[in-house]
């Protein structure tokens, strides 16, 4: 219990008040244009209120041609500037860190939302992509050290490049999305320059007190939980990063690959060299012990999604009563309309889980 509620310093010399960390979740409740409505601002404020150590925000895409979802947050233009410093400065004020997610959806980008065929490390027929020429690649790279400085000018604590789940920065480090032939693809070390060019960038732009992190899929969607955990390695070693944030899934589960089972997923990271850089993970945190769980198994924070959908004070029942029971799905839309959740974002929630929400 104590450790749950432990300071957690980052080497660029932020500190988080405790080990909870709000995952990004998609909510479908920014305008058209990607700037931030009420509600969303609402949604993540009330997790600031509640005691989340870190809010982070949903994917935000920082190019027009990176959208992913219907309602999806931007960081691509200053004219969303307002609505980030707003949302910025009320989380801040709650003592919650404020990071915002830098994505791009790639291949998975919805022709229907950008009008325009997706993009990938190199063409693929079955998602009806293009291929990125040499430039456009250069190009990503720049966007993603926009959004971060973006984000720091709107007044954010930091950053997370969203490199998992198959969208842009993943499919570089996929063999099986890239197969290019110039120094983005190839061997593993090529495969993950335009992850590591847009880390240095950051750095470089933003300054070493600004907060960055990684997400990476540790298993599936072409990546091979070896490569995974080399990439993370080579992470640690650089030490330009402040946190790695594994989308574990489940954070209990064994490898897909029959051959290195016998251990936890999570057991290829938290026994790597990570010096001072803190390590996280998703997957099915939904209970006090499931955090102690991944906090006794070498985890330093935990990112907790449904689970901070049903209460939006997670973490302060949890610290006035050690004997806190989490309610479980499913639960009414008037439930969660109560917990900060529109009801836009129910409807999307009801479409991707059905038994989280009763009819």
């Amino acid at each position: 219990m104590s450790t749950m509620f432990q300071a957690l310093r980052f080497p660029c010399g932020k500190e988080m008040p405790n080990r909870f960390f709000l995952s990004p979740l998609t909510n479908s409740q920014s305008f058209a244009d990607g700037s931030l409505s009420d509600d969303e601002i609402n949604w993540l404020e009330m997790r600031a209120k509640g005691g989340f150590g870190l809010t982070m925000t949903a994917a935000a895409h920082i190019n027009k041609d990176g959208q992913g979802f219907p309602g999806q947050l931007g960081i691509f233009s200053d004219s969303q500037l307002p609505g980030l410093k707003k949302l910025a400065k009320k989380i801040k004020s709650h003592g919650s860190l404020a990071v915002v997610q830098l994505h791009h959806a790639g291949l998975r980008s919805p022709r229907e939302l950008t009008g325009l065929a997706p993009v990938a490390p190199t063409p693929s027929e079955k998602f009806a992509a293009r291929g990125l020429s040499h430039g456009e690649v250069k190009r990503l790279i720049e966007d993603f050290i926009q959004g971060a400085e973006r984000a720091k000018n709107a007044g954010f604590d930091g950053v997370e490049l969203h490199a998992a789940h198959n969208y842009i920065i993943c499919q570089f480090l996929s063999s099986e999305f890239n197969q290019r032939t110039d120094e983005y693809g190839g061997s593993l070390q090529n495969r993950s320059k335009v992850l590591f060019d847009i880390i240095t960038g950051i750095r470089k732009r933003c300054g070493a007190g600004f907060l960055l992190g990684v997400r990476l899929t540790p298993e599936r969607h072409g990546i091979e939980l070896a490569e995974a955990v080399a990439t993370a390695k080579t992470l640690f070693e650089k030490k330009e990063i402040d946190f790695l944030d594994i989308s574990a899934w489940n954070i209990y589960k064994e490898p897909a690959d029959e051959a290195l089972q016998g251990r936890s997923l999570l057991s290829y990271f938290t026994e790597l060299d990570r010096g001072d850089i803190r390590l996280g993970a998703a997957g099915k945190v939904y209970t006090p012990a499931d955090i102690k769980f991944g906090l006794d198994a070498g985890l330093d924070f935990v990112l907790m999604g449904r689970a901070a959908m049903l209460h939006h004070n997670y973490p302060s029942l949890l610290s006035a009563n050690s004997e806190f029971v989490p309610n479980h799905a499913p639960v009414s839309r008037d439930y969660l309309l109560a917990e900060g959740l529109s009801a836009a974002f129910i409807d999307y929630v009801g479409g991707q889980w059905p038994d989280f929400v009763s009819s």
